[in-house]
């Protein structure tokens, strides 16, 4: 049932004032969309602030972003936020140290649970742990003689890695939203993006085994052509974001590891998007293990996939807090600090807000809370709804929708996709899932939900009947 949105007059003139005097990312500052103001949030629900004499409610299909796993108004992240708060809320890790750093990295390497994964920089955006990647992968080529001119970054096309300038010269070159600066950056090396999946073939809702051995061609070819030349292979592991929420096989991300592995190359794995449970394993890439033992390979003869360089965000603080991690193996590391580095063994990168005390509080109570497995059981009943109800329903040919207006529906863990032949028009759309009670923010041609994990099956029933409906009516739109 749809419902309009009014305001108070004091919340009007706040809206006026933020039309004209605040920038809203990826809008025009002079004709922005419109914006929905909150004035609370709890579990996975957004209450706005209208003039209705009771609450106007909106579930959260976004998690804000992919970010707030846990729900918002979580009491053991407030309280740990809290009493974190209670005693210093910032201290430089330049000369200083603190127990929640120290506590909040034992846990994210044992969430990680990888052994050669041990070191951890504690960066402030998603971005700005891309830029502390690659910056560790070249520092790390120049500290050997045999790879010191290696200074390029071999990833594939559809990726999208953060909006600063080392993150956008290893995004898409011609279809992300940052090829205006092309001539602007570095210059890197791209491969054909491998082919679009529905779900991952280590998924419970048993997709076909659609492996393609050709995606991996030119993969091999810019090996061959640059092997020189890379420093480090950089991508988003079997699920490319918001350059077009591409899933893809996990073999392809073993033929990577397997090229890295013959031509020495560092392999950086952006799980920002990814990491803490969103695909249905608690990072990406351990799907290739999964896959592998699906397969009946011996462990003895698996190919072990894991980064060199990692990145991860989003759900570390579960959206409370600015915060990422890299976190890098011994290679990596020793290289880095040898006496032969080019800055005698230092890591010249150093945030001011570096290993925050509020963010790491909130990021080790999230850390905790992962540690318990309810996560795996949340993002499996969320993954084998929206596969029922969204999936089935828009894939049968009878309700109307695959063919004409949707292109293609996928589902990977707690990560629902529908890409529409024609770009949305996002006003439109916005307005249409806010007044049905649910929040959805289209972008190009695709509308997808990135529940968080403590949605109910009742409120995610909503958001997938809501977003069938609003299609049904895409539909009747464009057809006028």
């Amino acid at each position: 049932m749809s419902q309009e949105i009014s305001y108070t007059p004091a919340v009007a003139e706040l809206l006026d004032f933020d039309k004209k005097h605040i920038w809203h990312p990826y809008t025009s500052l002079r004709s922005p969309l419109n914006v929905y103001p909150v004035k609370s949030a709890h579990g996975c629900k957004l209450v706005l602030d209208t003039d209705s004499p009771v609450d106007v409610e909106v579930i959260d299909a976004m998690s804000s972003w992919w970010c707030v796993i846990h729900g918002y108004n979580n009491p053991e992240l407030n309280e740990a936020l809290t009493n974190q708060m209670l005693k210093f809320s910032h201290v430089l890790l330049g000369g200083f140290t603190h127990k929640g750093a120290v506590n909040l990295v034992q846990k994210l390497l044992k969430v990680i649970d990888e052994p050669p994964l041990q070191y951890c920089f504690l960066a402030d955006s998603g971005s700005v742990a891309v830029e502390v990647a690659l910056k560790m992968a070249l520092q790390s080529n120049m500290s050997q003689e045999a790879t010191k001119n290696r200074t390029k970054f071999l990833t594939i096309k559809n990726g999208y890695h953060g909006d600063t300038f080392g993150a956008m010269s290893v995004c898409d070159p011609e279809n992300s939203m940052h090829h205006i600066y092309n001539d602007r950056l570095s210059e890197n090396i791209f491969a054909q993006a491998p082919s679009i999946v529905d779900g991952l073939p280590t998924s419970q809702n048993g997709f076909e085994d659609l492996w393609n051995e050709e995606d991996v061609n030119d993969l091999k070819k810019q090996f061959e052509l640059h092997s020189g030349e890379i420093c480090a292979v950089i991508l988003e592991p079997i699920l490319q974001g918001a350059g077009g929420l591409r899933p893809y096989h996990p073999q392809f991300l073993i033929e990577v590891q397997k090229l890295c592995n013959q031509y020495d190359v560092l392999f950086i794995m952006d799980e920002i998007a990814t990491g803490f449970g969103r695909t249905g394993e608690i990072f990406a890439f351990k799907h290739c293990q999964k896959y592998q033992d699906q397969r009946g390979i011996s462990p003895s003869d698996q190919v072990k996939v894991v980064p060199d360089i990692m990145c991860v965000g989003k759900g570390l603080t579960s959206g409370y807090m600015t915060m990422s991690a890299v976190v890098v193996n011994d290679k990596v590391a020793s290289r880095i600090s040898s006496p032969n580095s080019p800055t005698g063994g230092c890591f010249m990168h150093g945030p001011t807000f570096m290993g925050n005390a509020l963010a790491c509080s909130v990021a080790e109570k999230s850390m905790d809370i992962l540690l318990r497995g309810e996560w795996r059981r949340q993002v499996s009943a969320i993954e084998n709804q929206i596969y029922r109800e969204l999936y089935e329903y828009i894939k049968n040919p009878d309700n109307g929708l695959i063919g004409t207006v949707v292109k293609r529906v996928s589902v990977v863990g707690a990560v629902g996709i529908v890409e529409l032949y024609k770009k949305t028009d996002p006003e439109w759309f916005q307005k249409k899932f806010i007044s049905k009670g649910v929040h959805i923010r289209p972008f190009n041609c695709l509308c997808y939900i990135m529940p968080p994990y403590v949605i109910t099956s009742e409120e995610l029933t909503q958001v997938n009947q809501v977003l069938i409906e609003v299609l049904h009516e895409w539909k009747a739109h464009i057809n006028q």
